[in-house]
């Protein structure tokens, strides 16, 4: 019982700690100390306990540290230094390109204005520039840029972009296939949004309510937003996230659409916010994860 007393004297919050590691755990314990009634002794015995018991912490610290890696590097993920992930990160400059109304595309900026989104929207492409989505724009006092657009090629715009030392490229409802020369110069970096659960109902001519009709009409249970990477072709690359919304007996297209709907200003928002923060992560297969930004050892 002194002993005890003695040890929560020098050291009150340490218990003998346990760190899981696979199916066995280790221990670090104290040796059992004589304590003579000597008031020197007992002092010299509690320098020697407290500096055991900043070796234990120190240890304890570092072990935890390796545990947090090793998970991530298991699957086969690029992994970053540090505890704070994302807390020097600098706030990046956003492309949208959109071909309606662009309901994303507002979602995105009203959380880039509020802070959840770590980045701002530099410019807004369009192929039609009366569209819904560029009226908001310019409202919003966001630049207007029209692609496709006669006497501008493709590298012409990348150049431009560049100009703007846009990050990356969100794609919200934009009809048109990106041409090779900005998904080169963009590498991984583009990313589009789609109404089903890919790669089913995907591809070209699927869009809008097309998509919702098919659905629906092939008797599926469920569908929903889908986030991916952007390649060569239409709705082909890497799946980024998912958002699962029910298929009802009865539904309408119309209604089906406003479920996915609200799933997908969500969604965007949730991957943006990622994306800004620097929280993608690759696979060594080529697929892109999501690190959590409370548990930065948790991917999905």
């Amino acid at each position: 019982m002194e002993a005890q007393n003695l040890l929560s004297g020098v050291c009150p919050k340490l218990s003998v700690p346990s760190i899981r590691h696979g199916k066995e755990s280790f221990f670090y314990k104290l040796p059992t100390l004589p304590l003579p009634s000597s008031c020197s002794f007992l002092q010299s015995q509690k320098l020697a306990l407290r500096a055991a018991c900043n070796s234990i912490t120190h240890k304890v610290s570092s072990r935890k540290r390796i545990e947090c890696s090793s998970n991530a590097e298991s699957a086969g993920v690029i992994t970053s230094e540090g505890d704070n992930i994302g807390a020097q990160v600098r706030r990046k400059k956003l492309a949208v390109f959109v071909s309606g109304g662009g309901s994303n595309f507002r979602s995105i900026h009203e959380a880039s204005v509020q802070g959840s989104v770590h980045g701002d929207i530099s410019v807004l492409a369009t192929n039609k520039s009366d569209c819904g989505g560029a009226k908001y724009a310019r409202d919003n006092g966001i630049p207007v840029l029209l692609f496709p657009k006669d006497g501008l090629s493709a590298s012409d715009f990348v150049n431009t972009l560049r100009n703007l030392e846009v990050d990356f490229i969100l794609l919200a409802g934009y009809l048109k296939l990106i041409p090779v020369e900005l998904i080169r110069a963009y590498e991984r970096s583009i990313i589009n949004i789609h109404p089903s659960l890919l790669p089913a109902f995907g591809g070209k001519g699927y869009y809008g309510m097309k998509v919702h009709k098919a659905v629906i009409a092939s008797g599926a249970r469920y569908s929903g937003p889908t986030i991916h990477i952007v390649d060569e072709h239409y709705d082909t690359g890497r799946i980024l996230a998912q958002r699962v919304v029910p298929v009802l007996a009865n539904d309408t297209a119309e209604e089906l659409a406003a479920r996915v709907l609200k799933e997908e200003h969500r969604l965007y928002v949730e991957v943006v916010e990622a994306l800004c923060e620097e929280r993608i992560v690759w696979r060594e297969d080529g697929v892109p994860l999501i690190r959590s930004k409370e548990n930065p050892n948790e991917l999905s």
